[in-house]
């Protein structure tokens, strides 16, 4: 077999499993439709390694598959662009993609949508190994949008609850704001490149770097810097950005392991992607960066402080997921393209793990996800327990875990950036890595240690939206006297198998990736005007040097203070949360509120196109089109006919006479006009 139907093969085989399992759901047995979408990652999954080898060999390709049309001197294309940070990505998305289909298997089992539900998980696969491995933007648009409605499927697969079909729909209508801004982005590169072709686009952008275009009837605007922030922000409503984030705590709503798959592997990731595949736009434009590290920096920070305040255990991991976007976009504001794939690799690892591991305790938990029922799950956990525990560490940073080696290079890549903003975006991350630190291990003491606060009444609290749920929702927790499990073996091992990069990837990688020959011609750097990564390999030592000398570091105390305060808290004074929850109300009901997004997109967004609906509804369906078009025609008709029916008498004299009055009339006319 050749490389091109290699290439091939990747996509397409988790593509015909979602086809098996998705055309011949109801008639299939249930071992089919997961073994064939199963088999179909697991092919996508080993022959990205075998790629994988192949570029490491430095072998490359940048190609077209299939010409879809041409339209004058365009022409729109199906092409592959193999390199390492394709690869990369292609291996990040089918392992990830591989361990939550096994996982699938033990946590839906008693779904009646079972079937449908592997389809879609190797669907978006499919979607999301399409956008990666494109050559064009064209290719890019179609795995964008088509993540963007797979997800809308995954998100309200529960789709008698009203909580899903909102959640599914704010999803799709947020992303749709991102997506007119990415398609004018788009727009704008054809018009002015006159290609869709990466490698076309980018040997041509150095000779626009200067060229301005006309907005608004101001013709001093950069189109470098119009075009990158439109793209960018595509990318803010794929990878949740603020004011475009709102959509992801709600995703929450869709069952966990696709929970996992968009926060870690998919969906979210592809803004992080295409921006770093974007670098030769971007560094042609400081305002376009300047812009992405505040937007970034703005995200870290405040989607933290929102993770502090849950009680739902999935929705501490969907903040923490937010803010960690934040981190990466801000790595890419500050020219550190590298760092934010790295950071972007170990975060889909160490992330997945917190969220299978959260979807473990759900299960034990019989489908209870209120941390406040919870507590010393760890001896009755134990897998689930060592495995979120390490999925904890490596997310706050602790020294040798994954986590640390991309965070820390994130945080120390903005102190070193002489991008605007950079002061604001230190500060930003700095105070972020307390708030991680609080956050995580705040829900790691509540849930595996403490007090057992399972199998009992809970009258006074419930989970975050138990009181929208239906009926039928099967949140209903452990009966007084049962006790937690063990979830089965396709839970554990798949929590094992991503324990392990969650630990070692960070230490194997940093070195090729961040300051080797890795994505040396993928990611372009400008580092004359923006010289961080060679600052970054200047203070770096090797991977166990960084490790220990990041104990000096305040960096490391501020993970500690947060880890140590949590304890303090939720362990032993859990008064304290409580007392400063009534004394800081007002700060309680801004958290709690979200900052108001929520309410803003509702009055302001909403609102409006409510009442825009209802004056379009009022004047032109009602007024213009049924009042005046189709009754007003019909009246006037009716009053014609009123008219003539005297004339309809029935006599013939009377015919007669209107006879020779028109030929009358017609003969004045025509002397008249002689």
């Amino acid at each position: 077999m050749d490389m091109k139907s290699l290439y091939l093969l990747v996509p397409l085989a988790p593509l015909a499993g979602a086809i098996v399992a998705g055309l011949f759901c109801r008639v299939i047995p249930r071992w089919l439709a997961h073994t064939a979408t199963i088999l179909g990652v697991a092919v996508a999954f080993i022959t990205s390694i075998v790629i994988f080898q192949d570029v490491l060999a430095g072998n490359s390709f940048n190609g077209t598959v299939y010409q879809w049309l041409a339209s004058g001197e365009y022409k729109f294309e199906v092409g592959f662009l193999i390199d390492k940070l394709t690869v990369t990505m292609m291996l990040v998305v089918t392992s990830v993609s591989l361990m939550v289909h096994l996982y699938t298997i033990g946590y839906m089992q008693e779904d009646p949508g079972y079937n449908r539900f592997f389809s879609y998980i190797s669907l978006f696969t499919f979607s999301m190994l399409m956008l990666v491995m494109s050559n064009n933007f064209m290719q890019l648009f179609f795995g964008w949008e088509a993540v963007g409605l797979v997800s809308y499927l995954l998100i309200g697969f529960w789709y008698t609850r009203p909580t899903a079909i909102f959640a599914n729909m704010k999803a799709f209508l947020v992303n749709r704001v991102g997506d007119f801004g990415f398609i004018l982005g788009i727009g704008l590169v054809l018009a002015h490149f006159g290609s869709l072709d990466y490698a076309t686009v980018f040997a041509k952008a150095p000779e626009l770097a200067n060229k301005t275009i006309n907005i608004w009837g101001s013709a001093d605007w950069s189109l470098m810097t119009v075009a990158c922030i439109c793209l960018f922000i595509g990318a803010m409503g794929k990878s949740a950005q603020v004011p475009l984030h709102v959509w992801l705590p709600d995703s929450m709503e869709g069952p966990t392991p696709i929970s996992a798959l968009i926060h870690a592997a998919t969906m979210v990731t592809a803004g992080i992607f295409m921006v770093a595949r974007m670098s030769p736009l971007f560094e042609l434009s400081d305002t376009a960066l300047s812009f992405v590290l505040v937007i970034g920096a703005t995200t870290a920070l405040f989607m933290g402080f929102l993770g502090i305040i849950q009680n739902d255990i999935k929705r501490v991991v969907a903040y923490s997921t937010l803010s960690q976007l934040g981190y990466m976009t801000v790595a890419l504001g500050a020219s550190a393209y590298s760092v934010a794939i790295f950071h972007l690799m170990t975060h889909a690892f160490f992330k997945a793990l917190l969220f299978l591991g959260a979807g473990s305790v759900i299960i034990g938990m019989h489908h209870d996800q209120d941390m406040r029922n919870m507590g010393g799950l760890r001896k009755y956990m134990p897998i689930t327990w060592i495995t979120s525990l390490i999925g904890s560490l490596a997310l706050i940073g602790t020294p040798f875990f994954a986590g640390f080696y991309s965070k820390d290079s994130i945080i120390e890549a903005v102190a070193l950036s002489n991008i605007a903003g950079a002061k604001y975006a230190y500060f930003a991350v700095m105070a972020g890595v307390f708030i991680t630190a609080f956050y995580s291990f705040r829900m790691y003491f509540l849930v595996f240690h403490g007090e057992e606060r399972f199998g009992k009444a809970h009258h006074d609290h419930h989970g975050d939206h138990e009181d929208e749920e239906p009926a039928d929702d099967h949140h209903h927790g452990l009966a007084p006297g049962q006790k937690p499990h063990e979830s089965p073996w396709v839970v554990t091992v798949p929590l094992i198998a991503l324990a392990i990069p969650s630990v070692i990837i960070g230490y194997i990688a940093i070195e090729p990736m961040l300051f080797g020959d890795y994505f040396k011609g993928v990611i372009h750097v400008n580092e004359e005007a923006h010289p961080v990564m060679e600052a970054l390999h200047h203070h770096f030592h090797g991977a166990v040097a960084m490790a220990l000398h990041a104990v000096t570091t305040p960096v490391f105390w501020l993970a500690f203070s947060g880890v140590a305060l949590s304890w303090f808290f939720y362990m032993k004074r859990p008064d304290i949360p409580a007392a400063i929850k009534a004394r800081f109300s007002g700060i309680y009901t801004l958290l709690d509120n979200k900052y108001y997004f929520d309410k803003f997109n509702e009055v302001v967004f909403a609102g409006g196109a409510r009442l825009l609906g209802r004056g379009l509804w009022k004047g032109g369906d009602v007024a213009l089109i049924d009042g005046l078009l189709v009754n007003g025609s019909a009246r006037l008709v009716g009053a014609i006919a009123s008219v003539v029916r005297f004339f309809q008498s029935g006599y013939i004299y009377h015919y007669a006479f209107t006879m020779i009055i028109g030929v009358f009339v017609l003969l004045t006319l025509w002397f008249n006009r002689a």
